[in-house]
């Protein structure tokens, strides 16, 4: 696919190019002509400088409307009358110079639709004949040879122009049919891509719905049910405390497996900012295990794409999970850095802390050196490259753990939680 991405553009370099090196060798013949003709010096020198003229004037405009980069139109007749013009000052100063045809025809039938151009082609090539007429005073009708070879040249002129218009609208259809060929074929893959990923989708929604969402809708009966049979009960506070714990555990568990379902948003940025909703995971944190958390923003708070606001959530929620299940803090900092096309993340704790893994991945108990956290980080490592951004975990053990994540923010992302609520 890449070789053929190029092909394109390799077929108009190729034909220019080709053309290029005729054009300069029939300039060099032209000038070397006129250079060992027997006019007067005068004469071959207004020729030659004609030439170089003609050369210049080919290389600042010709060459971009050959290419079909150079306007076209008004621009095309400027170029072919400004051809024709030095074109005749060297025909009439040196008659040898009539062998820049071989270059100016073709010039002039790429440059122009078919039939201008053929016109103005026998036009040119008639040239040479007036030119000697005039030299000679009106003398008389130009010998028959000059006639039959400006007859010859025309005829053959039409013939090379037409064909040469032919080839290079045959290579310019070519290069255009291969670069729209590459489009369809990017643009295939692409709907592939999206259709796979489409259908895994749809697949693990379905295992989802079938199997974790009917068991969080269970496990939500059970705790409401054993709710009511300890609601009465003396000396159960706690009991009852940690019911409602687990029921709004299970709840927003069930809400974030009907979203994925559904395919919107995580539930909790649906009706909330990423802030409110990483303030929220604090929040869960100190109501399941009582460990203080203390929460910041810095930086202005703006808009977000959904993607980063998504990593930043699941960023929060494996960072606090870790320190739920293996750090055994006695306080932990969450602080939402906002900054100049960047957003970021530091979930810093003061427990027991780790030893990272050869590859940076999950943690490893620091009490029994058993791996603490199975692939979480290791997954939310790959989230977060995938947005561009780089995730670093710094931990020694007894010394705490600080997770960081630092995402770019591209400009005129759909934002994350576009609808804030108002609470805290």
């Amino acid at each position: 696919m890449a070789v053929e991405a190029e092909r394109g553009p390799r077929a108009r370099v190729r034909w220019l190019g080709l053309w290029d090196g005729y054009f300069v060798v029939c300039h060099l013949v032209t000038t070397g002509l006129v250079f060992t003709s027997g006019a007067p010096q005068g004469r071959r020198v207004v020729a030659l400088g004609g030439l170089t003229v003609a050369a210049v004037w080919y290389a600042a405009l010709g060459r971009q409307l050959l290419t079909g980069r150079g306007g076209g139109g008004r621009r095309n007749v400027v170029f072919c009358a400004g051809l024709v013009g030095v074109f005749a000052l060297v025909a009439f100063a040196d008659p040898t110079g009539s062998f820049a045809l071989f270059g100016v025809v073709p010039m002039l039938m790429m440059s122009l639709p078919a039939r201008p151009a053929v016109v103005v082609a026998v036009l040119v090539n008639l040239l040479p004949l007036v030119a000697w007429w005039l030299r000679r005073g009106a003398g008389g009708p130009p010998p028959l040879a000059a006639v039959l070879a400006s007859l010859l040249g025309v005829a053959l002129s039409a013939l090379l122009g037409l064909w040469i218009k032919r080839v290079v609208r045959q290579n310019r259809e070519h290069a255009e049919l291969i670069e729209e060929l590459q489009r369809n074929r990017a643009q295939v893959a692409r709907l592939s891509h999206q259709a796979g990923i489409a259908a895994e989708r749809e697949r693990l929604a379905r295992e989802i719905h079938d199997t974790l969402a009917q068991s969080l809708t269970s496990i939500i009966g059970l705790v409401q049910a054993a709710e009511t049979e300890v609601a009465d009960a003396p000396g159960l506070d706690g009991s009852r405390r940690h019911l409602a714990l687990a029921g709004r555990v299970a709840r927003d568990s069930l809400a974030e497996a009907r979203a994925f379902v559904a395919g919107r948003a995580p539930a909790p940025l649906e009706q909330s900012s990423p802030a409110r909703a990483v303030r929220r995971q604090a929040d869960g944190l100190t109501a399941q295990t009582g460990v203080p958390v203390r929460f910041a923003v810095e930086g202005a708070e703006g808009p977000l794409p959904m993607q980063v606001g998504v990593v930043l959530l699941r960023a929060a929620q494996e960072a606090l999970a870790n320190v739920r299940k293996h750090a055994a803090a006695g306080r932990v900092e969450v602080t939402l850095r906002y900054g100049a096309g960047r957003v970021g993340l530091v979930v810093r704790d003061d427990g027991g802390g780790f030893a990272p893994g050869k590859a940076g991945e999950d943690a490893v108990d620091a009490a029994d050196g058993r791996p603490a956290g199975g692939f979480g980080l290791a997954g939310l490592r790959a989230r977060v490259a995938e947005c561009g951004g780089v995730m670093t975990v710094v931990s020694r053990p007894g010394e705490g753990t600080v997770v960081e994540v630092h995402l770019p923010v591209p400009v005129g992302g759909t934002a994350a939680g576009a609808g804030a609520d108002d609470d805290a």
